[in-house]
């Protein structure tokens, strides 16, 4: 038997799919999203394929030694190097990515200084340390995703649980952990998370979770509230009556009814971390040197006012992206609004 939707589901998928701004902003964002997944066969410094004598070698999945395609080194073979080009081209042929550059990819060969404007060669231009910009955008905009995707993640999983309990259990447990949340929410994040990431070395982990320690707290009060509406209901006082546990009764039957609120803070959540490690980045307290960002490509804009190919990149990648998130938000909104038909 096939899956079926309810027919509340079907209603709430019908009325996201007649916002249709929001329709294929999701459909856009997935694409862009799903392209860069595949970042390493877009942008590469890498062949796809190199054919010599005969044989196939797929040096963006395996690394081959020099001397496999007739060099002298038994180091991996450097595919921008013209020799190794020409050891390859001369026993077969090479098949480059669409962009023959990653993200760390330094051109020893710009004919101008960096950062080099837009040409044949690099089509976004190359950043002060002779990258390409394109490479690095891709790259950078896998990474913010990736960051957000699993800091909601997270997040929303310890704030519903926070969120539950508060509201499930109510009394003294509810005032504690409300006073103690306000006290937290009350403390400047941005300031917290600059001090907390200029004492340590920060990697995609510790940053996330420097993070995670105040995102959560964005789905505690949506919880909380549908938490403390349901639990005077009277299929939750029977489930009570019959002996039914304090989690099963949480996560069976109250739980449900408040995914409806929390689906639709998520697309927000999502803005929320991509343009706080945008921030971070930006400010020199995020991701490590040399990781692919749309906050440091930013902070390389403001220093180098001379090349307004970086700041033109960045800006349109990152207001695509958020805007994107943000009709997608308003969709997902307005098809759990009852008061819309």
């Amino acid at each position: 038997m096939g899956f079926r939707l309810s027919p509340m589901a079907r209603r709430r998928l019908g009325k996201f799919r007649r916002n249709r701004r929001g329709y294929w902003s999701l459909w856009l964002f997935v694409a862009l999203f799903g392209l860069s997944l595949f970042a390493e066969l877009l942008a590469n410094d890498k062949p796809l394929l190199v054919s010599y004598d005969g044989a196939l070698y797929v040096p963006v999945v395996k690394a081959y030694p020099e001397t496999t395609f007739g060099g002298f080194f038994e180091t991996e073979a450097e595919y921008t190097d013209p020799e190794v080009q020409a050891l390859i081209e001369a026993r077969g042929w090479l098949l480059w990515p669409p962009v023959p550059w990653s993200y760390d990819t330094v051109d020893r060969a710009l004919q101008v200084p960096a950062p080099s404007p837009p040409d044949a060669r690099h089509w976004l231009g190359t950043d002060d340390q002779a990258r390409d910009v394109l490479a690095r955008t891709l790259y950078g905009f896998r990474l913010s995703v990736l960051f957000g995707l699993t800091l909601t993640l997270f997040s929303s999983v310890i704030g519903v649980a926070a969120g539950a309990v508060q509201g499930y259990f109510g009394g003294l447990t509810d005032l504690v952990f409300q006073r103690l949340i306000e006290i937290w929410q009350g403390l400047p994040m941005l300031y917290l998370l600059i001090i907390l990431a200029s004492v340590v070395t920060p990697n995609f982990w510790w940053l996330l979770g420097l993070m995670l320690l105040f995102s959560w707290m964005a789905l505690v009060d949506v919880v909380r509230a549908e938490f403390l509406r349901a639990r005077n209901f009277d299929y939750v006082k029977a489930a009570r009556a019959l002996g039914v546990s304090n989690p099963t009764i949480m996560v069976r039957h109250v739980l449900p009814n408040a995914m409806v609120a929390t689906l639709t803070f998520l697309p927000f959540i999502l803005n929320g971390a991509i343009t706080t490690l945008t921030a971070l980045d930006f400010l020199g307290f995020g991701l490590p040197p040399g990781s692919p960002s749309l906050g440091e490509l930013l902070n390389q804009a403001k220093s180098n006012l001379q090349a307004p190919w970086l700041g033109i990149t960045a800006f349109l990648v990152l207001g695509l992206s958020l805007s994107l998130l943000i009709f997608i938000g308003e969709a997902v909104r307005d098809a759990f609004d009852p008061r819309k038909a």
